[in-house]
């Protein structure tokens, strides 16, 4: 159905300081495509003095060594059932891909992202999107991070 929007988060990740992990994936069901429509992070960092954070939006393509995450209907007034699914709280890194977008946010920021109607980015059926992020050294805040989709 056009227009079935879900979203998905993971929330109060602790990061390690200076290594790169993965906040969210987004898994596209088999045969089935999927609109990324938006997604963000953010940081609860302590000092206003530290270096940003490395965000980069890519494609990936293992679910590494993680759990499932939950994704919830925008509007649950809708009687079907969401196909895509997420993965969160990962100890092992997912095989990378490419890399959509690059972007340094503060670890006391936040940003969001939500794209014009027509250059929504495409996740192929079976295909996976996540949020990797890269702290520098002594930088370890909690970092959140969503998707928002359509189906």
């Amino acid at each position: 159905m056009a227009a079935f929007q879900g979203m998905t988060r993971a929330e109060d990740v602790t990061l390690t300081a200076a290594a790169t992990e993965t906040l969210l994936q987004l898994v596209a069901a088999s045969n089935h495509r999927v609109k990324l429509i938006g997604w963000g992070v953010s940081f609860k960092g302590t000092s206003v003095t530290e270096e940003p954070i490395k965000v980069v939006l890519k494609r990936q393509t293992t679910a590494g060594t993680s759990s499932a995450g939950t994704v919830v209907k925008v509007d649950d007034s809708i009687a079907e059932t969401l196909q895509t699914a997420s993965r969160i709280s990962f100890t092992g890194e997912p095989t990378a891909g490419d890399e959509l977008e690059v972007l340094n946010v503060h670890p006391q920021g936040w940003m969001n992202k939500f794209y014009p109607e027509g250059r929504e980015i495409i996740v192929g059926g079976g295909d996976r999107i996540g949020i990797e992020v890269t702290t520098p050294t002594g930088v370890s805040p909690d970092g959140a991070a969503f998707f928002h989709f359509e189906e």
